[in-house]
This record gives structure tokens, C-alpha cells and sequence, in this order.
């Protein structure tokens, strides 16, 4: 009878591996799948972030040469546009964690507009997420942008 249950179980594992095993022959030709561990990235990095709708409908897109972002980490967003009658200025910024991004606006003349995107974080440790997100802000201008450049730049502020 013990033989019995030997063989019964034995016919079980074998049929359970040859469940699991796989159709695909592995040998010195075919080793399966491959994991490739590099630090070099796969794909370009100087992309900004995609967004569903970097500008809001209604929103007007500064061009690309009236924004000097030299400032800004690379990788950060640097999408800006303007509301209304062009005095609103939006900008995308980048927050992360427990983070709260804001924005100011730091000096405005005849040719430029310097904002700060601000990155507040709380002063007592917490356990935070480790999420970015990139959420829109606006704020307002004295007078329509025009033809001034915006000039980006961030702060990192803890609470």
C-alpha cells in the first residue's frame, strides 16, 4: 500500500512539472528570456513629462525662445502659457512626496518676468508617498505678458 501512495504522488509531481514546464527548448542557442540590468537608459531623457493637457483649453502657449529655463533641474517641466487677456501666467510645476509646489512671481520689468517654482516641504519627518506629480498653477500678472520673457527658476522651501 505504501508503494502505492509512492507512485500515486509521483505521477502527481509529474504531471504538476510538466504543467510548469515550458514549450520553448532551452540550450545553448534559445536561454529564454534575458533581463538586461544597465544603467544606461533605453529610451532619451530629455523629454519633458507628458502630460493629458500641458496647456489648459483657452490657454495660450508661450513659445519655446520667450522662456529661459537655464535654471530649471533638467527633467523638470518647463510648460507656460498664458490666460485671459495674457495677464495669468500658467506654469507646470513639479511636486513630490509630501511636497506642495507653488508658484511666485519673483520680478516683472518691461522685458522679462521671473517666476520661482517653489517645492514646499514639511519640516517634521514623514512618511511620504513616492509619487511626482506635475500640477498646473497660475498667477497674475500686473500687466498682459506681451513680448517679456518668462524666466523659470525653483526653490526647494520645508515647513
Amino acid at each position: 500500500m505504501r508503494s502505492l501512495g509512492t507512485a500515486i504522488g509521483a505521477g502527481v509531481l509529474l504531471v504538476v512539472l510538466a504543467a510548469c514546464a515550458t514549450s520553448t527548448p532551452v540550450g545553448p542557442g534559445n536561454s529564454g528570456p534575458t533581463l538586461t540590468t544597465s544603467a544606461e537608459p533605453t529610451s532619451p531623457t530629455t523629454q519633458e513629462p507628458e502630460f493629458e493637457s500641458a496647456v489648459p483649453p483657452g490657454g495660450q502657449e508661450v513659445p519655446k525662445d520667450r522662456i529661459d529655463a537655464s535654471s530649471v533641474p533638467e527633467g523638470n517641466p518647463t510648460t507656460t502659457w498664458t490666460e485671459g487677456d495674457g495677464s495669468v501666467l500658467g506654469v507646470i510645476a513639479q511636486e513630490a512626496g509630501c511636497g506642495k509646489a507653488s508658484v511666485e512671481i519673483a520680478e516683472q520689468n518691461a522685458q522679462v518676468v521671473k517666476v520661482v517654482l517653489v517645492e514646499t516641504t514639511p519640516l517634521d519627518q514623514q512618511v511620504c508617498t513616492m509619487d511626482i506629480r506635475y500640477p498646473p498653477l497660475t498667477a497674475k500678472l500686473d500687466a498682459p505678458l506681451g513680448d517679456r520673457t518668462v524666466v523659470l527658476t525653483t526653490r526647494q522651501d520645508q515647513k
